[in-house]
């Protein structure tokens, strides 16, 4: 048998993303073996009991060897954690995340990761669900979904395609953009929404009547606010490490209420169904893969 293309990887952060990737390259035979690092030893137990991790780690000199080390732990710990990693890092260890946000994981890759910066290959796999934690990870949880590697003017050509690799093992689709253009593009299509929907349901919680207007809520609520159940620490640190573009896009929509609020106030019902219309069809003709 032939060896796998990662002969050791180690997770920071085995979750739905860390613990999805290992599966993933058990599945593809891709990796020897798997060692995790976490804040709780109860999550990294139940890794290890799920056969996600063969071990658990706890010495950092671990990543002298590591051929993979991903990151997939919210955004807000990975300064913490690069600055902790760095002085351990193997001259071939190749580094990942998997942050929904990038202009702010590469700024903390440039404060923190020194000299080993150019082995850090920023990603963002574009496969969340609203369950967490390592119960939650699952080996098809990539297949035929995009991940957006973010490259950095230093990586080398071989760093960036072992990276493209090792997503690709996972099954998914892998494509490419500047920090920049990833943040633009996800203020407006994923983290807007998220904010949307946490603003719907946490507006219907402050009411009397919350009881009552839930018990009536169907398939039009719960479609609207699935993402609400998303965990609220993940989703923080991304709101605030995409400030200015989620800004932006807020600003945006809150143009778009205000139009909406005036056609309402005037009972313009020609303007409701042209903006209804021009929704529809876009909705209609767009396909998530």
């Amino acid at each position: 048998m032939s060896e796998p293309q990662f002969k050791k990887i180690i997770i920071f952060g085995v979750g739905l993303i860390g613990g999805s990737f290992a599966l993933a390259l058990r599945k593809a035979n891709a990796v020897g073996e798997v060692v995790g690092f976490g804040r709780s030893t109860a999550t990294l137990e139940q890794a290890k009991q799920l056969g996600i991790l063969d071990r658990i780690g706890v010495d950092l000199a671990e990543l002298g060897d590591a051929d993979l080390v991903l990151l997939a732990t919210p955004v807000g710990q990975m300064a913490e954690i690069m600055a902790r990693i760095a002085p351990h890092l193997g001259a071939h260890t190749l580094v990942t995340d998997g942050g929904s946000t990038k202009s702010d994981v590469v700024a903390a890759a440039r404060a923190n990761l020194g000299g080993r910066v150019a082995q850090f290959v920023p990603a963002h796999p574009i496969a969340g669900a609203e369950q967490s934690g390592a119960a939650a990870a699952r080996a098809d949880l990539y297949a035929g979904k995009k991940v957006v590697l973010t490259p950095l003017p230093e990586n080398s050509q071989d760093a960036l395609a072992r990276a493209r690799n090792a997503w690709e093992l996972c099954g998914a689709v892998v494509s490419e953009l500047t920090p920049q253009q990833h943040d633009a593009v996800f203020a407006a299509v994923s983290h807007l929404p998220h904010l949307l929907s946490f603003a719907l349901v946490h507006d219907l919680a402050q009411r009397d009547n919350r009881d009552l207007l839930l018990s009536f809520a169907a398939s039009g609520f719960r479609d609207f606010t699935r993402i609400a159940s998303s965990n609220p620490e993940m989703w923080r640190d991304i709101c605030m490490a995409n400030r200015e573009a989620l800004l932006d896009e807020l600003g945006l929509y809150m143009e778009e209420l205000e139009s909406l609020h005036e056609a309402l106030a005037e009972a313009d019902a020609d303007k409701l169904e042209q903006v209804f219309s021009e929704a529809r069809k876009v909705r209609s003709n767009w396909s998530p893969q």
